[in-house]
């Protein structure tokens, strides 16, 4: 069994995984990961795991770099869930890779960081998201990654346009990544392009919480906590929202777009039941047995969408970006591991 565990860096990486996996503003459920590189291993996060336990339980696995980063060069299938790398005597848990195992692989840095900040969200929601954020980004090591489906086809996206100094990663509808040869120097990088893309949200009317009690009663909905609800009330976020989803974490635990219900119609009893319903001018439901991954990707849509406006140029995945990842074998395993805190 290796002794990663009392190595320095890996107990610095483990503690700021968990203050950041417990920052809404940064991570949102199971999202999220990073990594550790040390003697020809990758120590990366588990699919399905929440970075806000990285102190507390065994979350990180083991894999082998070299043959990943060859099965990837080779377009080896291998390499989309990593699993065929994994050192099985350090990883007791037999957790799996995360899904974007390849991408902190491909990099060269010691530590590799990936968020999903809402500030940067708000800026990659954009057509012209690169074009936008050459100010305030001006002067750092930077790039821009159009979306694409995480995994593989993401990480060679990144290949193509990393340069020797680049540090910094935005994912087009998706989020932000930094690589460094430290933790501290990879926390700096992230508290920097979270405090450069900060927008002011807007503040949003109150939830009819009365109407929306009586909207749920016997119904399989309870009511949202209260910061969820400005997706409902505030109709500039609302507008937004209707656009559809802005990344891939919103189409796996909430579904594609929203699901609304006009304020006098009674909630639907037939057919699969939403995880989130949208009620306009009154707030949000949400079902009694969400996995705890909706409401914090519920709080996300409400963090975003209170950032943006509809008049700006956004960029919503598309109908067959959201069903690539609805039908995405790795994102289904994920869900399911994340439905356990």
């Amino acid at each position: 069994m290796s002794g990663i565990t009392e190595d320095p860096e890996f107990r610095a990486l483990a503690l700021y995984s968990a203050r950041i996996g417990a920052d809404s503003a940064l991570v949102q459920g199971a999202g999220g990961n990073t990594s550790l590189k040390r003697a020809g291993i990758l120590w990366v996060k588990a699919s399905g795991t929440w970075l806000r336990d990285a102190a507390c339980r065994p979350i990180m696995v083991p894999v082998r770099l070299a043959p990943l980063l060859a099965a990837l060069a080779a377009g080896d299938p291998r390499a989309e869930t990593a699993r065929d790398f994994v050192v099985d005597a350090d990883n007791p848990g037999g957790l799996r890779p995360s899904i974007e195992t390849t991408l902190h692989a491909a990099l060269p840095h010691r530590v590799v960081v990936h968020v999903h900040c809402i500030e940067t969200i708000a800026w990659a929601a954009r057509e012209d998201s690169e074009r936008a954020l050459a100010r305030p980004l001006a002067g750092l090591d930077w790039a821009f990654i159009p979306y694409i489906r995480p995994g593989p086809p993401l990480t060679r996206a990144i290949m193509a346009r990393l340069r020797p100094a680049t540090n910094i990663l935005v994912l087009g509808n998706h989020g932000l990544v930094v690589g460094a040869e430290d933790t501290a120097a990879a926390a700096a990088l992230i508290a920097t392009v979270a405090a450069r893309l900060r927008l002011v949200p807007r503040l949003a009317p109150p939830a009819d919480t009365a109407a929306l009690a009586r909207l749920a009663a016997g119904s399989a909905y309870d009511l949202a906590a209260p910061d969820i609800h400005a997706i409902a009330t505030d109709p500039l976020a609302l507008a937004v929202a209707r656009l559809g989803s802005f990344y891939p974490d919103h189409v796996i635990f909430l579904g594609p777009g929203i699901v609304e219900v006009a304020p006098d119609a009674p909630l639907p009893r037939e057919g699969p039941a939403p995880p989130m319903l949208v009620v306009p001018g009154q707030g949000v439901l949400l079902r009694r047995d969400a996995a705890p991954g909706v409401a914090a990707l519920a709080r996300c849509l409400a963090d975003v969408t209170a950032r943006l406006d509809p008049a700006l140029p956004l960029r919503p995945l598309r109908a067959a970006e959201e069903q690539a990842l609805m039908n995405w074998e790795a994102e289904h395993y994920r869900r399911t591991l994340a439905a356990r805190p």
